[in-house]
């Protein structure tokens, strides 16, 4: 398993009009599957759906 640290925004905040920061690292087979973690995490600990997460970038870390 590789890991990938995660970064991007979410619309969030008490009216739900800002974009809010993230950083998540999360261990994966590939990248694909790990921006994938990322939105399910997203969703079941925000109550987010995909359309309002968006993802900046994704590197491997160590």
């Amino acid at each position: 398993m590789i890991n990938f640290e995660i970064k991007g925004q979410y619309k969030g905040g008490l009216v739900g009009k800002t974009w809010l920061t993230f950083s998540k690292v999360v261990a994966s087979q590939n990248e694909k599957n790990a921006v994938n973690k990322v939105y399910s995490l997203m969703g079941s600990e925000h109550g987010l759906k995909r359309a309002l997460i968006k993802i900046d970038e994704v590197k491997t870390v160590e």
